[in-house]
């Protein structure tokens, strides 16, 4: 009998990446990247669909830390590409919000650190999320990772596995790796779509920048909303075991009662 096992995941991380420098590194080039590089496209969209109603935010300092940002950031490019089942155009314009919505220094790199997430508020980290929940009935979005993350006890590994970012390998052994961007992940919704399967987050200085969106303070409505759910699951049992115990007293109490040992199980 073949012995299941997973290949150590610790040397593939870097495969969830897109060419990108790390923090404290000079750049490298990758001959496979999971990630679309972000693009230099401007923030200003015109989009001649009627159909799609305008979310807008304008964005301001709030605090001497935040990065100063100015400009209008505009969804509605975002919800154009999602309305339309476009979700790879979709996952870059994600991206490129981030960008816009983490600050200046972020634009001007390309790029996001993870350390710049905190600046990104939460109402606009909300409409994006809320957007990919609308058009994909609750299948994509960062609340629904956040919910699959939180169920595999916060297990990156577990957790890529779970949202389809990896794939089983056709071996006697269980074996998974990472997809190869973009062909092998899936840019439609359909039934063999994994939930939590966009949108993709790039990995390539580690899980940090992944870690710091699921744990934004827009989604700490998720964790009390999953702790609540667990306490009525827990006393619903909790309930269920003392009405059996109160039942079955009332017609045969416990000291008259013969207990047998049962090893059918």
């Amino acid at each position: 009998m073949a012995t299941n096992s997973l290949q150590p995941l610790h040397h593939h991380h870097s495969l969830l990446k897109r060419q990108y420098p790390t923090d404290n590194t000079p750049p490298t080039t990758l001959s496979s990247s999971l990630f679309l590089k972000p693009t230099t496209t401007s923030l200003s969209h015109t989009l001649s669909s009627s159909s799609s109603s305008s979310i807008t935010f304008s964005l301001s300092s709030t605090t001497s830390s935040t990065p100063s940002t100015s400009q209008t950031i505009s969804f509605d490019l975002l919800q154009h590409h999602l309305s339309t089942n476009n979700f790879r155009q979709a996952d870059e314009e994600t991206r490129r919000l981030l960008i816009a919505l983490a600050g200046e220094a972020a634009q001007k790199r390309g790029y996001v650190f993870f350390s710049e997430v905190q600046f990104i508020p939460d109402t606009d980290l909300k409409t994006i999320d809320d957007l990919w929940r609308q058009y994909s009935d609750n299948k994509f979005g960062y609340s629904v990772q956040k919910r699959i993350f939180h169920k595999v006890n916060k297990d990156f590994t577990k957790f890529f596995i779970k949202v389809g970012w990896m794939k089983r390998l056709d071996t006697e052994v269980e074996q998974y790796n990472y997809r190869s961007f973009p062909t092998e992940f899936i840019w439609e919704l359909n039934d063999d779509t994994s939930e939590g399967h966009l949108p993709l987050t790039n990995a390539l200085r580690g899980t940090q920048l992944l870690n710091c969106i699921l744990n934004h303070p827009a989604f700490d409505q998720i964790v009390q909303e999953e702790e609540e759910e667990g306490d009525e699951q827990r006393n619903g049992s909790d309930n269920g075991i003392l009405k059996g115990l109160r039942d079955g007293s009332s017609t045969n109490p416990l000291s008259n009662r013969v207990f047998k040992t049962d090893y059918s199980f």
